[in-house]
């Protein structure tokens, strides 16, 4: 571990006194003064934030941030950006929820199925969280099997069955090919839910493979983040993905890939596109609607005859919301006009990355940069990129990283708390150069 020295004159550039007292205020009328838990994971305080533009955002405080945690990444097309202001404002006019059907669900669902493979039919709703509920049940629907196989550090929302595995403890860890026990982070779930879950381990497919061999005609889906975005932002390795097409194919399970992160960072066709291996089913969300709360179920046909028929409910009053599917057609629509976007993110990121990574080493801090470059994680740790989430809870100093993203957050740079940096079509050459400036005095605080 690396002794913390602070110098607190480079530490005072920023006072969040505002912040301070409206987060007091909060917890007088909102549990714990967020309406998310993660948010209180923000030192030295939960912000409050007045606007945005492009890709910068200010606080109540006035201070102003070069911001790379961008709504967690929904925001690909920066704040406030004018095609979904616009489109919001037009439909707002017109009105706000029906509950019924308008054109522009089906236009936002004809560009999925024009630009993402697996979007042979759509659903949408308001929340990956609420597809993902969908995804395990349609999944058993098709198979008529229950368990569902993940893998170790990956998330796939907070509902009851989603946050099993994402940050299994040390103490548990399997030293054999199947992984870990399935733990919920969450109290109040019923203790056989676990049972309905297995944990593999990333970029291993022994691990996967040893599963179905004791389970495989009870396994119904093989779920995962393409890239591991939340835990380590860890690449899958040559050929892992095309293998568990491969053991999903033969024992008959279904693939599916939660592109909430990585869905339109890599192109619109998302990772699926990029990777050459297309799942039976793929969850969007994020960066879908550029900021607004919406998620999308794509699949094949065969597989959404069941919602079709009624097998495998889909319901929700607030689903295909108009103004919803403004901001879905604006931000695909946009996106799909800007042919170099994609090779500008990746630029922008990896140009951060190598500029962290060698600041690290000129002040004797371990930064390792990991990632594709238009999403990545920066890691405190001596040992290399890591290839599991084993490797990442292992070697990367947490308590290190929230003091460098304290430094930075006081001098103006935003990323978010665990480490993960989102680029955006609004993010300059300029913003790259300013970030690594202020990161240069930032690492000297520590």
């Amino acid at each position: 571990m690396v002794k913390l020295i602070w110098k607190q004159e480079d530490m005072d550039n920023q006072q969040f006194n505002k912040s301070a007292a409206l987060l007091a205020r909060a917890k007088n009328a909102i549990a714990g003064g967020v309406n998310s838990g993660i948010r209180l994971m923000e030192t030295p305080v939960p912000l409050y934030h007045t606007h945005g533009k492009g890709s910068h955002l200010w606080d109540e405080d006035g201070n102003e941030y070069i911001d790379f945690q961008i709504g967690q990444g929904a925001l690909i097309l920066g704040h406030a950006h004018p095609a979904i202001t616009e489109a919001i404002s037009a439909q707002a006019a017109r009105g706000t929820h029906w509950a019924a059907q308008s054109r522009l669900e089906i236009e936002a669902a004809e560009l999925l199925q024009e630009h993402v493979p697996v979007c042979e039919l759509v659903r949408f709703s308001n929340s990956a969280t609420e597809i993902l509920i969908a995804v395990t049940r349609l999944a058993r629907t098709h198979t008529s099997k229950w368990k569902i196989l993940r893998f170790e550090g990956h998330y796939h929302g907070w509902n009851d069955e989603g946050l099993f595995g994402v940050v299994p403890p040390p103490d548990t860890w399997d030293t054999g090919e199947c992984g870990t026990p399935p733990r919920h982070l969450s109290e109040g779930i019923i203790p056989e839910l676990a049972g309905y879950h297995l944990l593999a381990q990333w970029n291993n497919l022994a691990s996967v493979e040893a599963h179905f061999q004791r389970h495989g005609d009870e396994i119904s889906a093989i779920l995962c983040e393409p890239i591991l975005c939340n835990n380590g932002c860890i690449e899958p390795e040559s050929g892992f993905l095309a293998g568990l097409r491969d053991i999903a194919d033969r024992y008959g399970a279904v693939l599916v890939f939660d592109e909430t992160i990585t869905g339109f960072r890599f192109g619109l066709p998302g990772a699926e596109g990029w990777s050459g291996v297309q799942p039976d089913i793929g969850v969007l969300g994020k960066a879908l609607g550029g900021g607004v709360p919406v998620a999308a179920l794509g699949a094949r046909r065969e597989i959404m005859q069941h919602i079709i028929d009624g097998r495998a409910i889909h319901a929700g009053t607030l689903n295909g919301n108009p103004l919803m599917m403004a901001a879905v057609k604006a931000t695909l629509t946009t996106l799909a006009a800007d042919e170099g976007y994609v090779g500008r993110l990746r630029k922008l990121g990896q140009r951060l990355m190598s500029g962290l990574t060698e600041l690290g080493k000129e002040a004797g801090l371990p930064i390792v940069a990991a990632g594709p470059g238009a999403v990545f994680q920066i890691l405190m740790s001596e040992a290399p990129a890591p290839r599991n989430y084993r490797d990442y809870a292992s070697n990367n100093d947490r308590d290190l990283w929230f003091k460098l993203r304290e430094a930075l957050l006081r001098k103006g740079v935003r990323p978010t708390c665990r480490g993960i940096w989102f680029i955006t079509c609004a993010h300059t050459e300029e913003d790259i150069d300013r970030t690594l400036e202020i990161a240069a005095e930032a690492v000297r605080t520590v």
